[in-house]
This record gives structure tokens, C-alpha cells and sequence, in this order.
């Protein structure tokens, strides 16, 4: 098992497969490196090396007390980069590890980043319906709902999340979608959460220098495309690529064209 040690102690478990130009894949809210397993096997075919972390409290991973802060989290994608000695890296994220992406650039520069693709991005600045900027009081409603009946609240999102009557995802899939964020440590849970709902990603999106592509499904609940729409808008040159009819899960959802929109945008950049 590949693992290495934080700057701070935590032991961080990582895959990496293949060889070739490094695609570091980042994985979202609840989840692990797994979900992106198919993607990564894609790429090696086509000749990239592939690498993914578990978040600390995610996976294989450490579950500290501390360290869920977008800066602690890009301080561990940095030193993983640094202890492989990643040059010239493809830079994935889906949903909250967009957050630890642009917090990576702007917090330790692109000079080892040839391109980011963001599937799903967090909103730069989280605001509610009304414009009004979303508190931890605000969403306390819906930590009670995680913290008090975790299984129940993934239960009831998997539609939203996958709309599994329209896209065909089975019942096999959601549930290990289910199992694998239930062995989520709850503490990194609630953390995640509140770091992507207190943190404002504005300044790190503007000093971006990278070819940024952003994908997103217009029926998605968990990060609406106005997410994505104003994360491109903040970065000059970003390409937004609406898919029509999917939800958030669209890295499984829409798995075949995703990778060849991700392939087109690789070759094109000629990276």
C-alpha cells in the first residue's frame, strides 16, 4: 500500500499507476480515490500515468482531528506532487476537490501544472437564493440531518445525485457510492462541509495562469452550473462545457463523453 507522511503526521494513502504524463486526480466531498478508477485506467491506456490521494479523514487515509481547511488540504496535494517529483501534471477535481485545487495554485504556484479540468466545480463565494453569504447557521439544518442520520441523507440525495431512472445507474452503484461515504470518518465530514461553505475562492481563481476546463450537468443539485458558470467567469480564457439533463454525478453518469472531452482538451492544449 502507498502511503506517505504530511508535514504535520498524517499518513496519506495515494495510488499511482502507469507511466507517462502525470494526471493527479482529486476526489470529492464524502468520497475516495476510488471513483475515479475507471477514469484513471482510461488514461494509462493511452499511455499517462494516473495518481489519486484519499483525502485525510477519506479512504485509506488518516482520520486526524484537524487539517480540514482548504489550506492544510492543498498543503497535501503540494507534498504529494513534491514526494513524486510531478512535473507538468494534469490537474483533475470534482465538486469539493476543486476547492483544494484552486487553493493548490494559488497557494504554491503552477509551475508544476500544465492544465486543471474542474467536472462539477464548488461555487467561488457561497451565497443562498437570495445573494446572501451562507454561514454555518444558515446550513445548520442540514448538519443535523448528516450528524444525525447519516444513512438516511445519502438514501434519500441518491436520486438527485445520480438520476438513476434517466441515466441508467444502478442499484449497485449507489449503493457502494453509499458504503464508501459512510466509512468516511463524521468528524472530516462536518469539516469538509464547513470549509466549503466559509471559504471564498475568488482571489484563488483570478490568479490562475493554467488552461482551466470546467464540465457540468445543468440538473445538478448538489452544485448547481451557476457554480461553474461564475468559476469560469473568474478565469480568463476557462471554457465552460454544459452537459444537458445530468446531475452531479456526473463523473459516473456521463463517464464516456467526460473522458473524451477531458482527452480532446489534453491533445488540444498539447500537452
Amino acid at each position: 500500500m502507498s502511503t506517505f507522511q504530511s508535514s504535520d503526521g498524517v499518513n496519506l494513502f495515494y495510488q499511482d499507476w502507469g507511466r507517462g504524463q502525470p494526471m493527479l486526480w482529486v476526489h470529492s466531498w464524502g468520497m475516495d480515490s476510488q471513483m475515479w478508477a475507471p477514469h484513471m485506467l482510461h488514461f494509462n491506456a493511452l499511455g499517462m500515468r494516473t495518481i489519486a490521494m484519499d483525502r485525510r479523514g477519506h479512504g485509506r487515509s488518516d482520520q486526524p482531528g484537524s487539517g480540514y481547511d482548504y489550506d492544510r488540504l492543498a498543503d497535501d496535494l503540494a507534498e504529494l506532487i513534491e514526494r513524486l517529483d510531478l512535473r507538468d501534471v494534469i490537474l483533475v477535481g470534482h465538486s469539493m476537490g476543486t476547492g483544494e485545487c484552486s487553493r493548490l495554485l494559488a497557494r504554491h504556484g503552477s509551475e508544476r501544472i500544465a492544465r486543471v479540468i474542474y467536472v462539477a466545480p464548488v461555487a467561488p463565494h457561497q451565497i443562498d437564493a437570495n445573494g446572501r453569504e451562507l454561514t454555518p447557521a444558515m446550513v445548520a439544518p442540514v448538519l443535523d440531518q448528516i450528524t444525525g442520520d447519516f444513512p438516511n441523507w445519502l438514501e434519500q440525495g441518491a436520486d438527485g445525485f445520480f438520476l438513476p431512472a434517466e441515466t441508467g445507474t444502478t442499484g449497485g452503484t449507489i449503493r457502494r457510492t453509499i458504503d464508501t461515504m459512510l466509512a468516511t470518518s463524521l468528524h472530516a465530514l462536518v469539516a469538509c462541509f464547513l470549509t466549503r461553505i466559509g471559504s471564498d475562492l475568488r482571489d484563488d481563481l483570478r490568479t490562475f495562469d493554467t488552461p482551466l476546463l470546467v464540465l457540468h450537468g445543468d440538473r445538478d443539485v448538489s452544485e448547481p452550473l451557476a457554480h461553474g458558470q461564475a468559476t469560469v467567469a473568474l478565469v480568463p480564457g476557462a471554457r465552460l462545457v454544459e452537459y444537458a439533463n445530468t446531475p452531479h454525478g456526473i463523473y459516473h453518469t456521463q463517464r464516456t463523453r467526460l473522458l473524451a472531452d477531458m482527452q480532446a482538451f489534453i491533445a488540444e492544449a498539447g500537452a
